[in-house]
């Protein structure tokens, strides 16, 4: 049976997290910052361990963000 990702939230500490990810790209240039976010994504790829679940991620992320995308340009 293939797992389901977890959609609410999760974490007791969200804004302490929040700036954990903020404070990661303090001095950065864009290109490092880049970097560092796809080396954070590949080692909590690596923890949950399940492809399925990973792709899961992917595709809400990315249907999401193109629904961002479009509420933006139709706000415009």
């Amino acid at each position: 049976m293939t797992k389901k990702l977890h959609l609410t939230t999760n974490l007791t500490d969200c804004d302490d997290v929040y700036q954990m990810l903020i404070d990661m790209h303090f001095e950065l240039t864009s290109e490092e910052s880049q970097t560092a976010n796809a080396k954070l994504i590949l080692a909590l790829a690596n923890h949950i361990g399940d492809s399925a679940l990973i792709q899961q991620a992917i595709n809400i992320v990315r249907a999401n963000t193109i629904n961002w995308r479009s509420e933006m340009q139709s706000s415009e």
